[in-house]
């Protein structure tokens, strides 16, 4: 990061520093209930269906809420922003320490949701704002430590927790950095907003809510209850609902009134790095979903274990995301992404293979830790490469598209994942299968259709620009 930061002002290194930081603590929060899963489904006494909607409703609420950032980061200061979405994520993590029941803590973790989602498009946006676009790639690495390594290292922050603490602590313990993050951070960012006029569009907003809420919700029923008539109906009113809504912002965007504006998707770098995005998330989400529950259910270890074998992977990705931004910056995304997809295929298929009740666990790290290489080599060079040909007046909304999908694409990955492999579990067990023959079958199921989705990123890396960084940035300036 040192060589991009000389090229800095100190003002605007302290802006994007604190956001970063910021982001890095409310991103982790997404995934530090997944080993605390099967504590918190004896703890409340509800059903696996229903404890995994505390990991599920996080990012389907990051889905409906980050559309409306767009909108927020023109009509308000970055400090004003920054505020809300601390000011949420706070407020819901003081919220989930002391609930006294499964549905206060469902709401919470809305709450939590609310104010991450809002973070990502503003860091992002103010990074497009403020660093040069041939030299976006070194920061976009710092960023690509918030979004994959802080997740993947969730699940180890709340094993230790868990080992030694009740669950509450995981909230208690974030509590006040996030509080410290609002009260150091908010003085040092901007005031001053840039008061577009744009009027909230309150038909998006509720259009919103059904198009991207419905299509993960029925996802999920469609993968473990097959093709009924609710089903059916859920996922059928969700597409009409979403397009209806992009209908909307195509016809509100003329007059540039649109919640979301579509027109990123008009630069085909964007549009082919946001399928690379979606689809590296439905992998990596469900892998960090399925990893821990078979660690558990199938090997028997403990939260403690479970959390610390996830661990090397997430550090190396944190290590290796610096060196690979700079890398991009002279060679451009092909050269990574291409030997990322294909490598992040091939150990997605060894997982659906490999794992079984007496998979040595040397081999089990192994496959995680060549997992984490390979994200490393997809993430920065997507972000980058999505939003380095955006025009200033597109970045709030590259960005909202851009976390919007994301985002989806994760809860998608998580609802279909886990439903392929309850729906497997169920189908071994009805034909009188062991119990642990029938969880190891719905693991590979389930590691099958990750692997699946790595594949499609392989195809779709190869339509990716074969020019370095810097020729994309003046092609983009001169477009």
């Amino acid at each position: 990061m040192t060589e991009t930061n000389t090229r800095l002002n100190p003002k605007d290194l302290a802006t994007i520093t604190v956001l970063i930081i910021s982001a890095f603590i409310v991103i982790l929060n997404e995934t530090i209930m997944n080993v605390a899963l099967p504590v918190l489904m004896h703890e409340f006494k509800v059903s696996e269906d229903a404890i995994q909607w505390l990991a599920t409703i996080f990012m389907l609420t990051m889905a409906v809420v980050i559309p409306a950032t767009g909108f927020l980061l023109q009509r308000f200061s970055t400090r004003g922003v920054f505020l809300l979405a601390m000011g949420l994520f706070s407020a819901g993590t003081l919220l989930a320490a002391a609930s006294p029941s499964f549905a206060m803590l469902l709401g919470a973790r809305v709450i939590q949701a609310s104010g991450t989602a809002i973070m990502m498009p503003l860091l992002m946006t103010t990074i497009l704002d403020l660093v040069p676009a041939h030299r976006r790639g070194v920061i976009m690495g710092n960023v690509s430590i918030v979004i994959s390594v802080a997740p993947a290292i969730g699940p180890t922050i709340s094993g230790l927790i868990l080992q030694f603490l009740n669950w509450r602590f995981m909230f208690l313990i974030i509590a006040p950095i996030a509080i410290a993050a609002l009260l150091i951070g908010a003085p040092r960012l901007n005031k001053n907003a840039e008061a577009s006029g744009t009027p909230l569009s309150i038909p998006s907003v509720i259009l919103s809510v059904p198009a991207f809420g419905g299509l993960v919700y029925g996802l999920s029923k469609l993968s473990s209850n097959g093709l009924d008539a609710t089903t059916l109906a859920v996922l059928v009113i969700a597409v009409l609902s979403l397009v209806t809504f992009v209908m909307l912002q195509l016809k509100l965007q003329r007059k540039d009134h649109a919640l979301l504006d579509m027109r990123p998707f008009t630069y085909r770098p964007f549009t082919l790095s946001l399928v690379l995005m979606v689809l590296a998330m439905v992998a990596l989400f469900g892998v960090i979903i399925l990893l821990p529950m078979y660690l558990q259910n199938v090997r028997g270890l403990d939260t403690l274990a479970t959390g610390l074998m996830l661990l090397p992977g997430g550090l190396l990705m944190g290590l290796l995301a610096p060196f690979v931004g700079r890398a991009y910056d002279k060679v451009g995304p092909r050269p990574l992404v291409i030997p990322g997809s294909v490598i992040l295929a091939l150990v997605l298929f060894g997982y659906s293979r490999l794992l079984g009740a007496e998979t040595p666990i040397p081999v089990i790290i192994g496959l995680h830790l060549t997992m984490s290489l390979s994200l490393a080599l997809i993430f920065t060079p997507a972000f980058t490469t999505a939003l380095n040909p955006l025009p200033h007046s597109l970045h709030s909304h590259g960005s909202a598209v851009l976390s919007t999908l994301q985002q989806l694409g994760g809860a998608a990955g998580t609802a279909l994942l886990v439903g392929v492999l309850a729906s497997r579990i169920s189908t071994g067990a009805a034909a009188g299968s062991d119990p642990i023959a029938a969880q190891i079958s719905g693991f590979s199921a389930g590691f099958t259709v990750a692997a699946i989705c790595g594949l499609g990123m392989v195809v779709v890396a190869l339509f990716l620009s074969k020019a370095p960084a810097e020729e994309l940035a003046e092609k983009a300036h001169v477009h």
